[in-house]
């Protein structure tokens, strides 16, 4: 017993020499006490031989399984995970609004403060390895969750789970590597949480989602700092409800049996996007800095999908898709994968953003809303999988086919003719909302389908915009008016601009480029009674316009031209820009031209400058020779069918 006196006393010094904490240990937990605790008006005392009191708490001294200096602050409690057991230190001042359940390694924490405790909320510090062990946190007031180097399996649960509906900052400490994984369970993720749950420091976090989701909030998600990896989930890698925002950091998610990031609306009607996003339930999704990278391998997943809008102000952004399509049997439609998919609007005016889409009916970017790109965007969409559709309600094998003219097997119909639930196709930006373009640089290639479509109307005032696509390179399903920018479309297959209303070119650069009959370069409805209209701007089409254009407020003229050579256009002495025909046309080998002077044009010129049209074009140019120029009439030798394929926008 003198022995047990000697090194509790030697303690009881060190404490108060050094301020550090005393950790008492019994089977009831562990309680701390700071050297602030160790006073002449509160000091640790003995009796009996038997017991000990340190402030307000008497101990029986048999009872004490460990005791110890720890390093836990003000407001700290620590939980360490030790292989089959787990300890719980708490700082002296919280010790009336925590109390720990520990069996084995398994802690559960119920927090019973309703306001910040000395000025401050209570920070859960989590260390240490367990297999089989996990974290469960209860209140009602916010609170912090550290992770300090911690790597914890649940095999029958989750790993961390929040059922404390308040905020929740779940921190990854400065210089660790933390890892938490889940098993079986009715978990709704690795990671849950009730309340808001921000996820930041600067640390790792390695996510493992075995039964269901990687991370699910109930409430919002935002994200910042911290270098987040979710390596594989059954589920999406996040989902929340209310918004998610990335501010900054390093989040990568693979391995996902579903979408890479969901954000759900959590009521029934949408609050609008609100100031600092107070008291906010859009369903919305935020994306203001950061590398995030999103892959997304599962059939007709999303790489990031949410109920409300879609916002990208800055950040570096990737993600890609390879899932094949499947049959809803509950919405009754053949449905794709996507990149980008949005319930609301999408709105681009930052960051760098690549979208690529590899299986059949898989899209680039899905919108339901309408979509805006402005500003400094840099956004890249590829999509190389075939059409995907099945033959009816009843036949709901997925099928794919390259082209909507492909025939289907035992049937005198093509794909084209099948209703729009029974077929998906691969394009890259598709919106069925109106599309409006001011700034930015956009690079859209779809091997199968249309490039760039909407079914209302495109405005494009501003920016460097290519398409490509084997089918109508850049479609509206209304009218369609440029009136500045740089704006190529690339057909190899139809129309190079397609509007099936009026089309109107009132300024800006175009060049468009259609390959083969009956197709122009560029398109206006006129079977419907519309018209293609050119009053401004500098003008190329490969594949001519449309039949009885009206053009007025400048000149045309026809030329021919050669695959693969340089030419520069130039209204009047001015060079307009340099282009490089990319292909031939089965239409003959003449292009016509349209600038608000007379016209010009060299061939074999030196393109310099700035490049762009994913290297099809340049703003500055030298050399050359001179190119003949004859009338162009624009009453003959043009107009496919509306919207290519014989239907307006050429399917879903």
């Amino acid at each position: 017993m003198k022995k047990v006196y000697a090194i509790l006393m030697a303690l009881m010094l060190t404490i108060a020499a050094g301020a550090q904490t005393l950790s008492i240990t019994t089977s009831s937990g562990t309680k701390s006490y700071s050297a602030a605790d160790l006073t002449s008006s509160s000091p640790v005392t003995f009796s009996d031989g038997t017991t000990m009191t340190v402030g307000s708490d008497t101990y029986t001294i048999s009872e004490i399984t460990n005791a110890g200096a720890a390093d836990v602050d003000v407001n700290e409690v620590h939980i360490i995970y030790d292989g089959s057991s787990a300890s719980v230190v708490m700082a002296t001042n919280v010790t009336s609004y925590v109390t720990a359940s520990v069996s084995g390694a398994h802690v559960t924490i119920t927090q019973s403060n309703t306001a910040a405790v000395d000025g401050e909320e209570i920070t859960y510090v989590l260390s240490g390895t367990s297999t089989d062990g996990s974290f469960t946190l209860g209140g009602s007031y916010k609170c912090t969750v550290s992770l300090a180097g911690v790597t914890l399996t649940n095999p029958s649960g989750a790993a961390i789970n929040i059922t404390n509906s308040k905020r929740i900052q779940l921190s990854a400490k400065k210089g660790t590597e933390n890892t938490l994984t889940d098993g079986s369970g009715s978990q709704k993720a690795c990671i849950y949480s009730k309340g808001q749950l921000q996820i930041q420091g600067n640390g790792t976090l390695n996510v493992v989602g075995n039964y269901k989701h990687g991370i699910k909030s109930a409430s919002y998600i935002e994200i910042k700092n911290l270098t987040l990896n979710i390596t594989s989930t059954v589920s999406d890698g996040i989902n929340c409800e209310e918004y998610f925002l990335m501010k900054s950091g390093t989040v990568t998610i693979s391995g996902v049996g579903d979408d890479g990031i969901q954000c759900d609306l959590g009521g029934t009607t949408s609050t609008g996007e609100t100031t600092d996003h107070e008291d906010e339930d859009t369903g919305n999704i935020y994306l203001e800095g950061g590398t995030l990278n999103v892959t997304a391998t599962a059939t007709a997943a999303k790489g990031i999908k949410c109920d409300g809008a879609i916002n990208i102000t800055a950040g570096t952004i990737t993600v890609k898709t390879t899932g094949g399509a499947e049959w809803d049997s509950d919405d009754k439609e053949v449905k794709g994968s996507s990149g980008l998919s949005c319930d609301g609007n999408m709105t681009i005016s930052g960051g760098t953003i690549s979208v690529t889409s590899s299986g059949a009916g898989g899209k680039g970017i899905k919108c339901d809303g309408t979509m805006t790109i402005s500003d400094d965007a840099n956004l890249t969409v590829t999509t190389t999988g075939y059409i995907a559709y099945c033959t009816s309600t009843s036949s709901t094998t997925i099928n794919t086919a390259s082209s909507s003219e492909t025939k289907i097997s035992g049937s005198s119909k093509t794909v084209g003719d099948l209703d729009d639930a029974l077929r998906t196709s691969p394009k890259g930006i598709k919106c069925d909302g109106a599309i409006t373009i001011s700034g930015g640089t956009i690079v859209v290639s779809a091997k199968y389908h249309e490039g760039i479509e909407t079914k209302s109307t495109l405005d494009i005032s501003g920016g460097y915009v290519y398409s490509y696509s084997s089918d109508d390179a850049i479609n509206s399903s209304s009218h369609m008016t440029i009136t500045g920018g740089y704006v190529m479309g690339n057909s190899s297959g139809n129309d190079g601009l397609d509007a099936n209303g009026n089309l109107y070119i009132q300024g800006g650069n175009v060049f468009a480029v259609a390959t083969s009959q009956p197709e122009v370069g560029i398109d206006a409805n006129t079977e419907g009674g519309y018209k293609l209209y050119i009053t401004g701007g500098n003008v190329v089409a490969i594949g001519g316009f449309e039949n009885n254009a009206s053009i007025s407020n400048g000149t045309a003229k026809s030329a021919s031209y050669s695959k693969g050579t340089w030419y520069g256009l130039y209204n009047g002495s001015t060079l307009a820009f340099a282009f490089k025909v990319p292909s031939n046309s089965s239409m003959g080998s003449s292009m016509a031209v349209y600038t608000t002077s007379t016209p010009a044009l060299k061939s074999g010129v030196t393109g310099s400058g700035t490049s762009f049209w994913s290297g099809y074009g340049y703003t500055n140019a030298s050399g050359g020779s001179d190119v003949t120029l004859s009338t162009y009439s624009s009453s003959g030798g043009g107009g496919g069918q509306p919207g290519g394929g014989g239907q307006p926008g050429g399917g879903r």
